[in-house]
């Protein structure tokens, strides 16, 4: 079982120390997420709680995660870098694969790209983008942006996205595509891809998702050989837990390790030490 360390809501002057402490102790990866801006007001229900309010305060850090990945891949060796969830249709397919790219690079091949479709139209307003058709926007820009990764010239006609001969350097190692969601439409878009990202869900409705995503890559002739499933777990405490969900097809999770010895008001000292504790008594080590 693979376990990614959560920078969610951390103050961003941490995460290279997490990130670092997470590298040395054999953590496996960080979660990355993403937002540009936090409207005071919105007519958008956030959809991932019930009474559809934020998980998060105002005033909240929001690092760009390719600055910071660019960042922490200079004082880590192995961690790996995940981001929950990028959203490319709130951006040009052109911007977006430099700054993929480029932190792919600094990362030496150490970039997973996690994306999603995203929720808010406001802030797709505000970003200067169409918030409809924003799925097939995705769909489309992730075509063009593999494209642009790759050596040699470029040329793209889509729907949305007309591309005259190009280049972009400089050029990635592979970047696997995660796509995260938990609707059957984020179920179908990610068996196309390389892996699947759930949300705050418990091991019985992650394995479920894993069941309904073999049955869509099987109908696509693939396997789950090389798919990667990704997920935070809201019921998985012990190794037992852990054992169970792995044996359900679930390759990794995301968790803040210190939430279960100092709560969420954790010094950085209490963040680091939660880090070691849990991967002892996770029987990581």
């Amino acid at each position: 079982m693979k376990v990614y360390v959560s920078a969610a809501f951390l103050d961003t002057n941490e995460v290279v120390d997490i990130a670092k402490a997470a590298d040395e102790l054999g953590y496996d990866g960080l979660g990355i997420p993403d937002h540009v801006i936090n409207l005071e007001t919105l007519k958008t229900p956030y959809p991932y709680t019930k009474d559809g309010k934020r998980r998060w305060e105002a005033f909240t850090d929001w690092p760009d995660p390719w600055v910071l990945i660019g960042a922490l891949a200079t004082v880590t060796t192995r961690l790996r870098f995940v981001t929950t969830v990028y959203l490319p249709a709130m951006r040009d397919p052109y911007s977006a694969a430099k700054s993929i790219g480029t932190a792919a690079v600094l990362a030496g091949g150490r970039l997973e790209l996690g994306i999603g479709v995203g929720w808010c139209e406001e802030e797709f307003t505000l970003m200067g983008q169409r918030f409809d058709r924003r799925g097939k926007r995705t769909d489309e820009m992730l075509e063009l942006m593999k494209e642009l990764w790759k050596p040699g010239w470029t040329e793209f006609d889509g729907e949305f996205y007309q591309t005259p001969r190009l280049e972009m350097e400089p050029t990635p190692p592979h970047i696997p595509i995660y796509v995260g969601g938990l609707s059957d439409i984020a179920l179908r878009r990610a068996a196309r891809h390389d892996g699947w990202i759930g949300d705050l869900i418990n091991t019985d409705q992650a394995i479920e998702r894993v069941d309904k995503l073999r049955v869509l890559r099987a109908e696509k002739g693939l396997s789950m050989d090389d798919f990667i499933v990704i997920t935070p777990l809201t019921d998985a405490f012990t190794p037992d837990h852990y054992e169970r969900a792995q044996a359900g097809g679930i390759d990794g999770i995301i968790t803040m390790p210190w939430m279960f010895y100092s709560g969420p008001q954790a010094t950085l000292d209490e963040k680091i030490d939660g880090m070691r504790k849990f991967r002892k008594d996770m029987a990581l080590d």
